[in-house]
């Protein structure tokens, strides 16, 4: 009994460790992608679906797809509405576990660790995380394998079949699936063991459907716990989680014994039976809510009220009907660009701060930020290239060139705001302290850099040649501070008195500093040549 105990206890905690380890891994290498792809879902509700199945395949995991998409709702990246599609997405696409240990790919775990522990040793990199992969994915199934064997002598345990009598009773078997789920974060770990007790006939179907129901409710208590520090629009994409299951259990409890005389039907085996209720209860969510997202989410909105902080990722100005009227249409690309040179303008915001005090939420934030930057770069072109087929005169194909230069000057903020993110970061790690004398110098270069900054903001919006010459004026301030900066800093690591891990990060802060400014001047020259 006691050998059973920690059997089942170790095989428990293999496949959590497998799990959170694949699930690390598969964001490390996808996340950023993911991040990129998911804007797709903004089209349609029906490809946030599809991209919320995907992305939990590949996390192995809906609470890290669930908690993704709240960062990027909390980020203003996409909407609370287009979040959901995603979600239902995740609940569909974390049936998959369930169904490999119907499959039996617990049976071929020890193959799959070894072949994925010896590509771990392969020069290629490629080939590397393939078998990290492998290795993780191999390490779930086996922990499923060993709880299979530490349960198995249990069929002839009178205790534990009188325990299991109890849940025969609906209430108790959501009550024991949410629990469990909650402890554990994954809603995979008691309906794969309970899938494998169906295999041993340890479990009735009705007790199972029961624990399949629960585990569906705790699995969203992951997200509500990670939406705590979530933005008001994290927070309804959290709570609509567990209104969708908590509605579907309902529903389902509704018709309880159709819907497992159903299950019956499709398979004689209980554990085939229990995976295929899983996924037909997931994708029942999706038929049911799909087509009534939107007042759902409008319903939610008045249940949970607060200001919506969304950032549209796509453009707001350009308009299409408008490129046979050039004059218009570069009014439109105008109104674009100060959108997006005020996020340029949040992402330096926001990355100067984490060189005083890091902050991880931040740092997302900028990430997502950064998406929608990229993006309006593409757009904004492509935009100015069908206005460029049209016939323009001489003033008007000026002003063209002078945006086009405008829009990837604006970019590349964006991307010397990233490179001081990744230094903050680089500084937290080690946890490097600038003098106080280095701290001085840095606030004044970048009070420089933030007013230039402001004032090519503001040049967008209405040419100003006060602003112009400031700029140019601050731009030459900033390179003689950055000049004096590094060479006194020089002087201060020769007399110790400052730390040697802190001189590149200083210096490449300056390096960043400096480039932000001279973009701003770029802008600066490219409007100051727009004829008025």
């Amino acid at each position: 009994m006691i050998n059973g105990f920690f059997l089942f206890i170790t095989g428990i905690s293999l496949f959590l460790f497998g799990m959170l380890k694949l699930s690390s891994f598969m964001q490390q290498i996808f996340g950023a992608k993911m991040r990129a792809y998911i804007k797709i879902s903004v089209k349609n509700p029906f490809y946030g679906l599809i991209m919320g199945i995907i992305t939990t395949i590949l996390f192995q995991s809906s609470a890290a797809t669930t908690l993704l998409t709240i960062g990027i709702v909390s980020a203003g990246l996409i909407s609370f509405f287009h979040s959901l599609g995603i979600i239902l997405g995740a609940d569909i696409g974390t049936t998959l576990t369930v169904q490999l240990v119907v499959w039996k790919f617990t049976s071929i775990a020890p193959l799959i660790i070894f072949f994925g522990a010896s590509l771990m040793f392969s020069a290629n990199e490629k080939w590397k995380q393939t078998g990290e992969s492998l290795f993780y994915f191999g390490l779930i199934f086996f922990g499923l394998q060993l709880t299979a064997d530490a349960t198995a002598p249990l069929k002839e345990n009178s205790f534990f079949i009188n325990l299991f009598r109890h849940t025969d009773n609906p209430l108790v078997g959501i009550s024991i699936g949410t629990l469990f789920t909650a402890i554990v974060h994954s809603s995979a770990i008691p309906i794969s063991i309970v899938t494998i007790m169906g295999h041993q006939g340890l479990i009735t179907i009705d007790s199972a459907v029961a624990i399949m129901l629960g585990a569906n409710i705790g699995t969203t208590i992951t997200a509500i716990l990670g939406s705590i520090a979530a933005n008001i629009n994290g927070k309804r994409s959290a709570f609509t989680h567990l209104f969708f299951k908590v509605v579907g259990v309902i529903v389902c409890l509704a018709g309880l014994p159709a819907f497992i005389i159903f299950l019956q039907k499709l398979s004689s085996s209980i554990a085939q039976q229990i995976a295929l209720g899983h996924f037909l209860f997931n994708v029942l969510l999706s038929v049911i809510f799909m087509p009534f997202l939107k007042p759902i989410s409008i319903l939610i909105e008045k249940i949970i009220p607060g200001k919506d902080n969304t950032l549209p990722l796509w453009p707001e100005h350009l308009d299409s009907k408008l490129l046979s009227r050039p004059d218009d249409a570069l009014l439109c690309v105008k109104k674009e660009l100060s959108r997006e040179i005020i996020l340029a303008h949040k992402m330096f915001v926001d990355s100067s701060s984490l060189l005083i005090k890091f902050s991880k939420t931040k740092k997302m934030d900028i990430g997502y930020i950064e998406l929608i930057v990229d993006n309006l770069l593409a757009e904004i072109v492509k935009y100015l290239w069908n206005i460029s087929c049209e016939q323009l005169s001489p003033s008007l194909s000026k002003k063209l060139f002078s945006y086009s230069k405008t829009v990837y000057e604006i970019e590349r903020i964006g991307d010397r705001s990233t490179n001081l993110l990744e230094l903050a970061e680089e500084k937290q790690k080690r946890r490097t302290i600038f003098s106080n004398t280095a701290q001085e110098e840095l606030k004044e270069i970048n009070t420089l850099v933030m007013n230039n900054l402001d004032d090519a903001a503001s040049l967008i919006e209405l040419k100003d040649k006060m602003k112009i010459s400031m700029i140019f004026e601050r731009n030459r301030r900033v390179k003689i501070c950055v000049k004096n900066a590094t060479e006194r800093h020089l002087e201060r690591f020769y007399q110790k008195v400052c730390i040697a891990e802190a001189g590149p990060i200083f210096v490449d802060v300056l390096v960043n500093l400096e480039k932000i400014s001279n973009h701003c001047q770029i802008i600066a020259e490219c409007i100051h040549e727009i004829e008025e």
